[in-house]
C-alpha cells in the first residue's frame, strides 16, 4: 500500500505542551508546527491549563490544538506561571508547590481521546510522553490498530529528582530504575521509536534486545537555525533586562529545578569571578530552585554580578543567547538538552558535565570544555576563566558550535519523522 509522503494525518499526543517551557513541551510545538507547515494535518493532544477541555486552531499554520479536561498535580512545577515564594503555616515552612500553580494533568483521558482519534482518524499517533494521556493514546492504537511512534524524553531523575524525601539512594534507586523500566515500555510497544542520542539510548533501553525488538533510533530534537543563530544583540532587549553591552556574560537557560545542579554553576562562577573580576553571570528561567540560588548567590558575596532574569521566551530569548560570552550547565540528566543546541546556534562555547547525553553537543577541547560529574565545581570555575579570558579559544570554540549545531537542524529532523511515519505505517499494515 502506497502512502502520500505529503499529507498524512498525525496526531501528536503530549502530557506536556506548549506554552510550558522545557525540552519536551519545545520539541513537541515546533514538530507539530513544521509538520502543518511541511503539508500534513496535524492535531496535538494535551491538557488544559484551566481544566477545562478545549479546542484552538493555529491561524498561521492550521494546527488544532486539543486540550483535555484536567486537574492540577500539586508537587510539580507547571512551568508557566511563576513560582510562588515560600509560605509559612504555624511557623512551619511550606511547599512551595503544595498551594499553587502545580502542573496540569488529564485525569480521565480515556474517553476524550478516543472521541478525537475517533473524529480525527490519524494515519499515524506520535507519543511523547508517559503519563494519563500516553497510557489513553496506547489503548485507543491498539485496539484500533492506529500506527505508533514513540519518543523519549526522558530520564527518571527528571522525576524523582524533585522530590527531597526521594534523596536517599535507598529509595531513590528502586525508584529510578522502576520508572527506567516503564519509560523504556511506552518505546517497546510503538512499530518505531527514537530517542535524542544514542547515549540516551544506551542508558534507557536494555543492551539485551532479545524482548526489545522495535527499532530505537537516534534522532535529534532539533532548532530552528534560522531563528538561532550568531548576531549582535538587540540593544532595546538587553536594556530591558539591565544587560550591558560587551560584557564578559556566563548564561545559562532553562529550568532551574535542583536535577539541573544551578547551585554548581552559581559556586563555580564565584570562584572564577576573582579573575575575572568584571564578568557577569546571567540565570534564565523558573523554577523550585530559584530561591535557593538567590540565596546562595548572597552567600558568597556575588549578588551584584549575578542577573535571575526570570522566564524569558521568543523572541527576545535569542537575543539573551546572544548577549552572553559563553553558555555553562552543570545538568547530569540531559536526553540532549534544547538550551545547548541554542546556544551552540548563536556562536557560544560550551561547558557542561560528562554525564547524560551532553557530550553530543559540548565536544571536549572542540566547542568547549566537559567537567567531572558530581559537583566539579573547581573544573567548571577553571573553564569559565579559561574561556573568557582567551579571545583565541573563544572563537575556536565558537566556530565550532556553530558547526556542530548544523547537525541539529529542525527541518531535518522534520524530515526524518516524516520518513518515519511513513515506515510505520508500512510496519503496521505488514502485522496485519
Amino acid at each position: 500500500m502506497c502512502y502520500n509522503y505529503y499529507s498524512m494525518k498525525i496526531a501528536i499526543a503530549s502530557d506536556i505542551y506548549y506554552p510550558m517551557i522545557n525540552g519536551v513541551a519545545v520539541f513537541a510545538h515546533n514538530l507539530a508546527n513544521g509538520l502543518a507547515k511541511a503539508g500534513h494535518e496535524v492535531i496535538v493532544i494535551c491538557p488544559s491549563f484551566d481544566g477545562k477541555f478545549g479546542i484552538e486552531v493555529d491561524k498561521e499554520t492550521g494546527v488544532k490544538t486539543v486540550h483535555l479536561t484536567s486537574a492540577r498535580f500539586l508537587f510539580y512545577p507547571d512551568q508557566i506561571n511563576e513560582v510562588p515564594e515560600e509560605k509559612t503555616v504555624f511557623g512551619l515552612p511550606m511547599p512551595r508547590l503544595t498551594y499553587k500553580n502545580g502542573i496540569w494533568w488529564s485525569v480521565n483521558p480515556w474517553e476524550e481521546v478516543r472521541n478525537i482519534l475517533d473524529d480525527f482518524k490519524p494515519d499515524v499517533v506520535h507519543l511523547q510522553t508517559a503519563e494519563t494521556i500516553a497510557l489513553a493514546v496506547m489503548k485507543y492504537v491498539k485496539k484500533n490498530k492506529i500506527p505508533l511512534v514513540t519518543t523519549g524524553h526522558a530520564y527518571p531523575d527528571n522525576i524523582t529528582g524533585q522530590f527531597k524525601i526521594l534523596k536517599p539512594k535507598l529509595i531513590k534507586k528502586p525508584v529510578d530504575a522502576i520508572l527506567r523500566v516503564y519509560m523504556a515500555s511506552f518505546l517497546k510497544h510503538a512499530e518505531y521509536a527514537t530517542m535524542p542520542t544514542e547515549m540516551a539510548i544506551g542508558d534507557l533501553v536494555p543492551k539485551n534486545r532479545k524482548h526489545f525488538q522495535v527499532t530505537v533510533e537516534a534522532l535529534s530534537n532539533g532548532v530552528d537555525l534560522s531563528e538561532f543563530y550568531p548576531k549582535k544583540p538587540d540593544l532595546k532587549v538587553l536594556k530591558k533586562y539591565g544587560l550591558e553591552p560587551g560584557k564578559k556574560r556566563v548564561n545559562y537557560i532553562g529550568r532551574v529545578d535542583p536535577e539541573k545542579s544551578i547551585s554548581y554553576v552559581v559556586e563555580a562562577f564565584a570562584k572564577a569571578l576573582k579573575k575575572v573580576p568584571d564578568a557577569e553571570l546571567v540565570v534564565v528561567g523558573d523554577g523550585i530552585d530559584l530561591p535557593h540560588l538567590k540565596s546562595l548567590a548572597e552567600e558568597l558575596g556575588i549578588s551584584d554580578s549575578v542577573k535571575f532574569l526570570g522566564k524569558i521566551v521568543a523572541p527576545e530569548l535569542v537575543e539573551i543567547y546572544r548577549a552572553g560570552t559563553l553558555f555553562a550547565t552543570a545538568s547530569e540528566t540531559e536526553t540532549q538538552g534544547i538550551v545547548l543546541i541554542e546556544a551552540a546556534a548563536t556562536g557560544l562555547p560550551l561547558i557542561a558535565v560528562d554525564k547524560g547525553a551532553v557530550s553530543e553537543l559540548c565536544q571536549n577541547k572542540k566547542n568547549g570544555e566537559l567537567c567531572k560529574p558530581g559537583g566539579d565545581i573547581d573544573g567548571i570555575a577553571k573553564a569559565m576563566v579559561k574561556i573568557l579570558t582567551n579571545d583565541d579559544l573563544r572563537e575556536k570554540y565558537s566556530k565550532a558550535s556553530i558547526e556542530i549545531s548544523k547537525n541539529h537542524d529542525l527541518k531535518h529532523t522534520i524530515k526524518r519523522f516524516e520518513e518515519i511515519y511513513i515506515e510505520a505505517i508500512e510496519l503496521k499494515h505488514k502485522k496485519k
